[in-house]
């Protein structure tokens, strides 16, 4: 293993799409950082659960627990939290108006929902997405082509093509999000306009590099990542939607975040991993990388393996 950097900073997102917490110590077990991601707001008229991709003013809210969280995911175990809104305002999940005062905020009927148990398949069942829905979401143009998602895992594109999130998480595809200052930095130098922030990327663990500026991550796929006394495996690049562009807390408008990684990184920055061996991190951890041996005959199966994937996500892409 290389040391690759430290630990520059840790956060936490109490409730999915809205800002969170910025911590100096935290746990990590099998479901990721401990207490991420355990409320998300749920589209009552559509029945799925929601995000920033559909209701942007939502990453204009931030949340904190009210209790520290525990290693126990059971609905009835997970803590109040604290809901910041865009106007000052506070008000907790145990609050009866909460409900009413999100939905008015995002302009539909929505409710808070406490994360519940994998087997609870209609709470995370998703709406097939028409192809206009998902060029929002990506933030596409009409002549642009729709994502290709093939350096995802194919259990996970199984999972999503039936989900609006993995059943039992309220994760966008994995449970730890990693992003890199080198990755931050290219960026930056290649579109100097833009505001690569780290924030606008929501990422659990970022890494202040060692070494040049470089969109690193995206070799990373297969490698073993160490930090404190958790070890992750890195499952893939990750892919970019709209949500770094919005605005949020502290934060503005920036559509030239992601053209520039659509131009310079095909559309991918950071990585997701999966826990490997729970541990703690802590701020100023040193990172190590035991990267993937890359033969040919490797090399190889997983370019058939990626073109296999990219025929069965162009069957499944809505048409209209």
């Amino acid at each position: 293993m290389a040391v690759i950097g430290t630990v520059r900073e840790l956060w936490r997102f109490p409730v999915k799409s809205m800002g969170g917490e910025r911590l100096d110590r935290v746990d990590v077990d099998a479901c990721g950082v401990r207490g991420d991601r355990l409320w998300a707001v749920r589209d009552d008229e559509r029945a799925v659960i929601t995000s920033a991709k559909k209701l942007p003013v939502l990453l204009q809210c931030s949340a904190r627990y009210l209790a520290p969280p525990g290693s126990e995911r059971h609905p009835a175990a997970i803590p109040a939290v604290a809901i910041e809104l865009p106007d000052g305002a506070t008000i907790t999940s145990d609050d009866p108006a909460v409900d009413a005062r999100l939905s008015a905020l995002v302009g539909r009927k929505v409710s808070l929902c406490r994360l519940q148990p994998a087997d609870a398949a209609d709470h995370y069942r998703a709406a097939k997405p028409s192809a206009a829905e998902m060029r929002a979401d990506f933030a596409l143009a009409d002549d642009e082509p729709l994502p290709d998602f093939s350096m995802m895992k194919l259990s996970t594109l199984m999972e999503l093509g039936r989900f609006a999130t993995p059943r039992g998480t309220y994760f966008d595809a994995a449970a730890l999000h990693v992003v890199t200052t080198a990755s931050l930095d290219a960026l930056r130098d290649a579109a100097p306009a833009c505001d690569p922030d780290a924030r606008r990327f929501r990422a659990n663990l970022v890494i202040a590099s060692r070494g040049p500026a470089g969109f690193d991550e995206a070799s990373w796929t297969g490698a073993t990542l160490r930090a404190g006394t958790v070890t992750a495996a890195i499952d893939s690049p990750t892919p970019r939607c709209s949500m770094p562009t919005r605005p949020q807390p502290g934060l503005g408008a920036d559509p030239a975040v992601l053209k520039a990684i659509a131009a310079h990184a095909a559309r991918c920055l950071g990585a997701y991993g999966s826990v490997v061996a729970a541990g703690q991190l802590q701020v100023g951890d040193a990172v190590d990388l035991a990267r993937p041996s890359r033969s040919a005959l490797g090399g190889w199966l997983q370019a058939r393996g990626a073109g296999a994937k990219r025929l069965m996500l162009r069957a499944a892409m809505p048409k209209k």
